[in-house]
């Protein structure tokens, strides 16, 4: 794995930082001497990096930042994902099969099923997700949720995302969606998750991929590890019309033209009343609650800063490495944060003082994202064609991840 050297540059305290320009950092082809101070480095129009050091409560913290100008018309970000919702890869791989000059790591995602023995992990992430203009997927209930605990008042359905109009905002997307049957229309419960509110009805897709969709059933809407629902029923629609009927979740990959149907408890019993050949409409979309402008880009995670404040309550007591995006300049600038997970670093930063750190980078918003062993920063040096790994990840290599935030250059 290549990353940009050792870090050698003056240690330079987040305190003092007021602006990119101003941060000691190190071009990616090497680090800069001791003590010494070059600012942010260039890797493309529009888009600049630089890494330095943060003083936080548990010790010296290393961090990576990179600056991404919407304003300027060169300059896009999409959401980088494998193909399908339930599936994942390193960020460096979706980096490059797309041709992004720089990433970073996304959501929070089913990682683990230790209470659901036989259940197959999904590696679906747990918040909305747009990927240019297209809906993948909605948000899991928020006890099924991975991840450290979120600010009081905030859902699953929180987002990060760049509109058509290619400002950034902090929003909400919700599911609305109906099912039509013959005996009637009932709402739609979820879209591509790995976990659907108890009594449901969800959607699978052909974008969902080929992994089980029994762990959809598993938990609750408040207890993620309580047992898997026995009361289930699955339907497959292909062109409108029902082709196929089971009494439990299926697998394998959903053909075009079709969508699967699965209920649990009381969305079970309305499926049960339809039969092969039955006519079927299914109609979803994700409804922003603040914004009017279509997202072209959305993923999921948390809000840590509204407007220059800190979200009321964050942790001050568990640090960790962290990945986060910043908002400023109106929206038409992007900061991504990545710290550093090599073991003289490795200390991190709580949630807390991620706010602060991006209030003081200049973010007038910032959202959390995955951490720990998935933060993974990924860049192209000046003059090359591929995008590597530059920062550290805590497990010594990159995990493999559901999605990524990846930063563009078109002609």
């Amino acid at each position: 794995m290549r990353r940009s050297g050792r870090f050698r540059a003056g240690r330079t305290a987040i305190s003092a930082v007021a602006a990119l320009g101003t941060l000691a950092g190190a071009a990616l082809t090497g680090a800069a001497p001791a003590g010494a101070a070059p600012g942010a480095i260039q890797i493309s129009p529009g888009v600049r990096y630089a890494h330095f050091d943060i003083r936080a409560a548990k010790g010296v913290t290393h961090a990576h930042l990179l600056s991404v100008d919407l304003s300027n018309a060169r300059v896009r970000v999409n959401l980088l994902h494998p193909g399908a919702v339930a599936a994942r890869a390193a960020v460096s791989r979706l980096a490059n099969a797309k041709g992004a000059v720089a990433a970073v790591n996304g959501d929070f995602f089913n990682i683990s099923e230790i209470q659901h023995p036989g259940v197959a992990v999904t590696g679906a992430s747990v918040g909305p997700a747009i990927a240019s203009g297209a809906v993948l997927k909605a948000a899991v209930p928020n006890g099924q949720r991975f991840g450290p605990a979120m600010p009081a008042g905030i859902t699953t359905t929180a987002v990060l995302g760049v509109g058509t109009d290619r400002k950034a905002r902090l929003d909400n997307l919700a599911l609305s969606g109906t099912v039509g049957t013959p005996s009637g229309r009932f709402a739609l419960g979820g879209l591509n998750q790995y976990a659907l509110p108890v009594g449901s009805v969800g959607a699978f897709t052909p974008v969902w991929g080929s992994v089980s969709r029994a762990r959809a059933v598993c938990g609750t809407d408040t207890d993620r590890g309580a047992p898997c629902s026995t009361d289930t029923y699955e339907v497959t629609v292909r062109r409108g019309k029902v082709v196929r009927l089971s009494d439990s979740p299926g697998a394998g990959a959903i053909v075009a033209d079709t969508t699967v149907l699965l209920g649990r408890e009381a969305g079970a019993q309305q499926l049960r009343k339809l039969w092969v050949g039955a006519k079927v409409t299914v109609k979803h979309r994700l409804v922003a609650a603040a914004s009017r402008v279509p997202y072209r880009f959305a993923l999921g995670g948390y809000p840590v800063l509204r407007g220059g404040r800190p979200l009321t309550g964050l942790d001050t007591n568990t640090s960790a490495v962290r990945t986060a995006v910043g908002i400023a300049n109106g929206g038409r600038k992007l900061l991504l944060l990545a710290v550093d997970g090599a073991p003289k670093y490795r200390s991190g930063l709580t949630v807390a003082e991620v706010a602060v750190a991006m209030r003081k980078l200049g973010s007038v918003d910032a959202f959390s994202l995955d951490g720990g062993g998935s933060t993974t920063f990924v860049a192209r040096a000046p003059g090359s064609g591929a995008a590597t790994v530059r920062n550290h990840p805590t497990g010594g290599a990159e995990r493999l991840v559901p999605n990524a935030i990846g930063v563009f250059l078109t002609s």
